[in-house]
């Protein structure tokens, strides 16, 4: 916290997070979770739920990690629409150390996973590549729209909310594409 604050890219109120970040945080997975125990749309989507869970706390996962580790030891940052050097902290920057660190993370949690029955390989693979995706979209949320004229409404914990679910949207949409295309 101290070198980020030294940096300017601390976060406010000193990185405490509030019920909005915990909702942004765990929204899509709570979604997932409750219609995984409660079955909904069968055994037919069972599968397609636990996938979408674990695609949104990969996404989350990857989201953090890649945004801190950029913070701290991001040695350049880009702006992920122009690539032109930018400091960081700048909404919509990446760097190479924090997108590493954000894929390995993710990496990380999809094994888990998969080594614990929520998804098989194939959906591990799935849930990375889906929040990596997302990574990005965020990323140019925050690159074209956060803290712009008439998006002031796009905070953080919005824009939280917007990456998870999309990164769990995703995996569901990969994993029905690739199915139907293994059936023709």
């Amino acid at each position: 916290m101290a070198q980020k604050e030294a940096q300017g890219v601390a976060e406010k109120r000193r990185g405490r997070r509030g019920p909005g970040s915990v909702i942004g945080s765990s929204a899509a997975g709570c979604v997932c979770a409750f219609l995984s125990i409660y079955e909904v749309g069968g055994a037919a989507f069972s599968s397609l739920w636990r996938l979408a869970f674990v695609a949104s706390f990969c996404t989350k996962l990857s989201d953090t990690v890649s945004s801190e580790i950029g913070k701290a030891y991001g040695k350049i940052t880009y702006l992920v629409t122009t690539f032109k050097v930018v400091p960081r902290g700048t909404e919509g920057a990446v760097s190479v150390e924090g997108t590493i660190a954000g894929l390995l993370a993710s990496i990380l949690l999809a094994s888990v996973g998969c080594i614990i029955g929520e998804v098989e390989a194939a959906g591990a693979v799935i849930c990375v590549v889906a929040s990596q995706i997302a990574n990005l979209g965020e990323s140019l949320i925050g690159a074209l729209l956060q803290e712009k004229e008439g998006f002031k409404w796009l905070t953080n914990d919005v824009v939280n909310i917007i990456n998870i679910s999309l990164g769990s949207i995703i995996a569901v949409l990969m994993q029905q594409t690739i199915l139907q295309s293994l059936l023709r």
